[in-house]
């Protein structure tokens, strides 16, 4: 269900804003407007309504465990090169991995940025896949090959992430508070946007907001 849609004039450009959760959407589907993908191999990626307390959720429940296994979900009613998109999320279990991550600038399955966050390692981390291949990004202000920032994420609990997109920097978010840039240009062009699991994570989403320029 879009919960909300607004339509805001900044300047020359025209923002579009919405807030996504699945309390319409039927227990065990994949909501409409959203379809589902998977970068590198392994067994199929199960993306599904389910209820969570007094709302339904979007959860990814498969738990192959294959490293280098990424499900994703993708919304397909949206494609944007410059804008932000934020989500609340709860790493419910994984043994090899706990992860919940944000896609932009989507293209295909083995091209896209995504920022994850890992309950496991404790970490916020952004990444570009290129041609299936998933590389760190270093932030901003820090030595070539740094990985990401060391960052509480809890387990079993509600966080929240977000990144900002415009032009090659992305400022990347964590409950509210800046953790860092970084800067690339990859890929400067337009694409959807999604969610994103790695290996046998097992993790829950709701209220996926986007602003798209």
């Amino acid at each position: 269900m879009v919960r909300m849609i607004t339509t805001i004039l900044m300047g020359a450009a025209m923002l579009s804003a919405q807030t996504i959760n699945f309390d319409s959407a039927a227990a065990g589907s994949v909501p409409g407007g959203w379809s589902v993908a998977m970068t590198s191999k392994g067994g199929a990626p199960k993306w599904e309504v389910l209820r969570d307390g007094p709302e339904n959720v979007l959860a990814q429940t498969s738990n192959d465990r294959t490293s280098g296994r990424f499900p994703l979900a993708v919304y397909d009613k949206v494609s944007t090169a410059n804008g932000k998109v934020s989500v609340r999320f709860k790493p419910v279990s994984g043994q090899g991995d706990q992860a919940a991550g944000l896609v932009w600038r989507y293209r295909d399955a083995n091209n896209y940025y995504v920022v994850r966050a890992n309950a496991l390692e404790n970490n916020v981390v952004l990444y570009k896949v290129e041609g299936g291949r998933r590389s760190s990004l270093a932030p901003k202000g820090t030595a070539a090959g740094t990985y990401g920032v060391k960052h509480t994420v809890p387990s079993n609990a509600w966080s929240a992430v977000s990144v900002t997109f415009q032009g090659n920097l992305f400022t990347v978010s964590f409950d509210g508070k800046k953790l860092f840039e970084v800067e690339d240009g990859t890929f400067s062009g337009a694409g959807r946007v999604g969610l994103w699991t790695k290996a046998d994570s097992v993790t829950y989403f709701d209220d996926f907001q986007i602003e798209a320029q």
